[in-house]
C-alpha cells in the first residue's frame, strides 16, 4: 500500500503486550529498538506477533532529537 511518508523504516517486532485496548509493540532495527502503542484492535486486525517483520512509519512533527 503506498504511503506519501518518507520516514519508513523496516524492523522486525521483539515484544508486543497486548492489553484491553492498546498494545505496545518494540521494532528491532539493526541494533536500536522503536517502541509503538497502537489499539489493540489494529494489532488483532493484523495479527502483530513476535517475529514478524513489519515497516515503522515515522510522522516527521513527532521526532525528538538528543544530542550526545
Amino acid at each position: 500500500m503506498p504511503i506519501s511518508a518518507r520516514n519508513q523504516i523496516k524492523g522486525q517486532i521483539t515484544d508486543i503486550q497486548l492489553d484491553n485496548i492498546m498494545a505496545h509493540v518494540t521494532v528491532k532495527i539493526g541494533e536500536n529498538e522503536i517502541e509503538s502503542v497502537i489499539t489493540r484492535r489494529s494489532a488483532d486486525e493484523m495479527q502483530l506477533k513476535a517475529g514478524d517483520r513489519v515497516t515503522v512509519v515515522v510522522k516527521s512533527t513527532e521526532v525528538m532529537l538528543s544530542k550526545d
